[in-house]
């Protein structure tokens, strides 16, 4: 006979097994005598309707927590609606409703209960529940903020990050069970049960495709190596085409765009009619978190970048490849090139030209404006110089600096938000193919390039020169944005063009960009306690303390202004790789969206934006820069404070027309602070104040 130990021994093993279940059958019917609904159940257990369907039918279970959690649930009601007697509170009767297209997308027929009321939305900001193994957050708990709006075709969010237990975390704390083993049960898990996209941001556009994040662990059990091995550049690394993943995606009738299967892959089949199948894939342990755009996003725990991407998803775009490549795709996004339009002979709809876009055809820019390898300027023999509209890269020459300047104890460095982005707002570019005109006669609201000679204007040697990046003097006749001239003249100089090369028709295609990054930086500065009501000295304070308040939100942030940055860049993106020979075309050009005279534009206005305040700063204060890089300025201050040297009005409001601090675009906020030696002693060695202000050792006041 066993003894009473041995009995024990045995009970406390059975209680130490994974939970069971009661039968599919019996989880349905229980939760149906509980007037529960299939979507609402969902809700309940951060996961989607789809997978309670599974759990009901058999096709899937639950792992842990969420198996203990079901577990009890389906114990409690069991004990209220026993099998042998009638259910105490029937399922609530929902009259028919007409099936919304998108909502379902599995193997049953959808529930009308659950197509009238759909699973909310997750709130963007709000700090995700995750499963006990991911319970060592780094962050602190979030406010729930308002959900927006839920399209019901895409009830799950944009994205979702995919772990190697199968858990997929979505935007807002949802939990997704994902049963794929390989990358083409994944596509298909993605398109047609997970319930992520997002709606298009245009009327004339196209849904932005669902995103997977792939953990490294979640690479490795879809049959993906963790790392990318090669010597090229990272962005053109990708699986050999004999990979077997790779065969495995071909074999199932999926394509992969031309750059293959990197870092960033797009899975897809031609659409079928108005509906898209396409999947996006970003492999973390790949690098598809550039460290720079994403601080230290791709270390943080899945649900934590899911809220990251999230966010970023649900106020700029679903991120389709680096920052740079997001910031250009949401500028066709938000001026699509094409549009229906009634054919006049047929009365038929066909693709027409979309008003105020780019259209769908690239253009060749001004030779002045290309870059020297560029066809239109290798086939032509352009030997007529070249727009440089570049950002500022100015230090001031030490012999120009006073004696009371030098006895100023600080170095006080201004980063201006988002300079790019403030240049952006209310930008008149060029929507056609530039015209060449001679000796024209300069008009500032005409969009183009300029040959002029501006090297007899006398400029003071304490401020860099508007014309040029580094802030020297024209020596000669060059070419100029028009924003440029249009600087000179509201300097009182007369402007004698050469010759120019102008577009005639013109449009603010940048201003749907604008207002939504805008949105974006101002909302998320919000979110980690920097508001527009704070006082400037509220500002400072809040400014300091702001990453770590919230270090996801903190990402999010730096990813927007990456997004600014990079989306600039891109419309001037010049070709990769050591084959390249000069006059030969690159992958780039093929885009309406290469315009380098674009760029220039936004460059120019904010270089413009950043003398102009300069220039008043003098004015009001007297005060000359030390240097200047970029959207980040210095000055001489006696105290650590930019509050030491800014100009404020008797009243203590910020006058206008210098730097001032504040949470919106084109405001200024604190850099760093130096001694003024150490500051002096780089300008002697020829280097940038403006570029290390930030670094080395803080400068504190003093008793601290």
């Amino acid at each position: 006979m066993a003894s009473e130990e041995e009995l024990f021994a045995s009970v406390d093993a059975l209680l130490e097994e994974e939970p069971q279940l009661p039968p599919p059958a019996e989880r349905a019917r229980l939760r149906e005598a509980a007037g529960i609904t299939q979507a609402r159940l969902a809700v309940a257990l951060k996961t989607s309707t789809q997978t309670v369907k599974n759990y009901e039918n058999g096709r899937s279970e639950p792992k842990s927590p969420r198996l203990e959690a079901y577990q009890r649930l389906l114990k409690g009601w069991a004990a209220k609606y026993p099998a042998h007697t009638s259910s105490a509170a029937p399922a609530p009767v929902v009259a028919p409703q007409p099936e919304v297209p998108g909502t379902f997308t599995g193997s049953a027929a959808p529930e009308q209960a659950e197509v009238a009321a759909p699973v909310q939305a997750p709130a963007a900001l709000a700090a995700p529940e995750r499963p006990a193994r991911s319970a060592t957050s780094r962050r602190p708990a979030a406010k729930k903020a308002a959900a927006p709006a839920v399209d019901p075709r895409f009830p799950h969010g944009p994205l979702a990050v995919l772990d190697g237990d199968g858990s997929a975390y979505g935007a807002g704390g949802i939990v997704l069970d994902c049963p794929a083993t390989t990358i083409p049960e994944l596509v298909e898990w993605t398109l047609r049960e997970s319930g992520l996209g997002a709606p298009k941001l245009n009327r004339y556009g196209k849904d932005s495709d669902p995103l997977i994040v792939l953990t490294a662990a979640a690479a490795v059990k879809l049959g993906l190596p963790e790392r990318l091995e090669g010597h090229e550049q990272r962005r053109s690394l990708r699986l050999p085409e004999d990979h077997p993943v790779v065969k495995q995606v071909t074999k199932a009738k999926w394509q992969l765009t031309q750059r293959g299967f990197g870092p960033w892959a797009r899975i897809y089949r031609k659409a079928q009619g108005r509906d898209r199948q396409c999947v996006q894939l970003a492999v973390l342990s790949w690098d598809a978190l550039d460290e720079r755009s994403w601080p230290g996003v791709a270390e943080m725990e899945p649900a934590d970048i899911a809220r990251v991407l999230g966010v970023y998803a649900m106020r700029v775009i679903t991120p389709r490849g680096s920052t740079a490549v997001s910031g250009l795709e949401l500028m066709t996004a938000l001026r699509p090139p094409t549009k229906a339009v009634r054919d006049e002979e047929t009365g038929n709809w066909v693709s027409g030209y979309n008003a105020g876009s780019l259209g769908v055809e690239p253009m060749d820019p001004a030779p002045p404006e290309a870059t020297p390898e560029h066809p239109v300027v290798v086939n032509s023999g352009w030997k007529g110089g070249f727009l440089n509209e570049e950002a500022y890269q100015w230090v001031r020459s030490v012999d120009t600096l006073s004696d009371e300047e030098c006895t100023l104890p600080y170095a006080v460095g201004l980063d201006l938000n988002t300079a790019f982005l403030a240049a952006a707002a209310r930008l008149v570019v060029g929507l056609s193919a530039p015209d060449h005109f001679h000796t024209p006669t300069f008009n500032p609201k005409i969009p183009g390039s300029w040959l002029a000679d501006l090297s007899h204007i006398e400029l003071d040697p304490r401020l860099p020169s508007p014309f040029t990046p580094d802030g020297s003097r024209p020596t000669g006749a060059a070419w100029y944005q028009t924003h440029t001239l249009a600087y000179a003249q509201e300097l009182g100089h007369d402007v004698h063009p050469i010759e120019a090369y102008l577009r005639r028709e013109t449009g603010a295609y940048l201003d749907p960009w604008h207002d939504r990054l805008k949105n974006a930086y101002v909302d998320t500065l919000a979110d980690v306690g920097v508001t527009k009501d704070l006082t400037d000295v509220e500002f400072l304070a809040a400014m300091e303390q702001h990453k770590q308040n919230d270090p996801a939100l903190a990402a999010v942030l730096a990813a927007i202004k990456a997004t600014v940055k990079g989306g600039v860049g891109k419309l001037r993106e010049r070709p990769q790789g050591k084959s390249y020979k000069e006059g030969e075309t690159w992958p780039a050009l093929a885009r309406p969206t290469w315009r380098p005279d674009i760029r220039a534009a936004v460059i120019s206005k904010a270089r413009v934006n950043m003398h102009r305040k300069l220039n008043n700063m003098v004015k009001m204060t007297g005060l000359h820069p030390l240097a200047v890089l970029s959207d980040c300025v210095v000055y001489p201050s006696p105290g650590t404070s930019p509050l030491d040297f800014l100009p404020y009005a008797a009243s203590g409001k910020p006058q206008p027309g210098g730097f001032r601090l504040g949470a919106t675009p084109g405001l200024a906020k604190l850099e760093g602070v130096q001694s003024m030696l150490w500051a002096v002693d780089l300008m002697e060695k020829g280097l940038n104040p403006a570029r290390h202000i930030k670094g080395g050792d803080a400068v504190l006041d003093e008793g601290e």
